[in-house]
């Protein structure tokens, strides 16, 4: 086998996963994805962010990571079970793992262990009125 033809076919690889995750990330955009970082179990020292697209579907807050061949998404919360616990800045070099001018959530989501989600003002303003609007009768967890 030449070598110029296993590169060529490696480049075309690379290029094919390439098209793949900018297709995928243009996709969900278009779609009211939004640009979103999660940690999940933040009190752990070696706890780091993963950048992620979310979208709203009804009751549910489904997060995508943005370097996964996944098509399903890969954390999903439910309106009802996600409970915001607290709100920071970012501090020191989390501002450059989280979306511009992000504000950080921690969120208790029912069961599960507690996440930080954080996202820009826009994005932000968007996930605070969905995690607060509910349908009649239905009870609002608080913070």
């Amino acid at each position: 086998m030449d070598i110029a033809l296993v590169v060529l076919a490696l480049l075309l690889v690379l290029l094919v996963v390439a098209v793949i995750y900018a297709w995928r990330w243009v996709r969900m955009r278009r779609h009211g994805g939004v640009s979103v970082a999660l940690r999940w179990q933040p009190d752990r020292d070696r706890s780091g962010w993963h950048l992620g697209i979310g979208r709203y579907q009804g009751e549910e807050f489904v997060w995508y990571r943005v370097w996964s061949l996944r098509i399903a998404p890969d954390r999903v919360f439910r309106r009802d079970d996600l409970e915001i616990a607290d709100r920071r800045e970012p501090i020191g070099t989390e501002s450059y793992a989280v979306p511009a001018g992000s504000t950080v959530l921690r969120c208790e989501p029912g069961r599960q262990e507690a996440i930080e989600i954080a996202m820009g003002p826009g994005a932000l303003t968007g996930f605070l009125s969905w995690l607060e609007s509910a349908p009649p009768g239905r009870r609002i967890p608080r913070s």
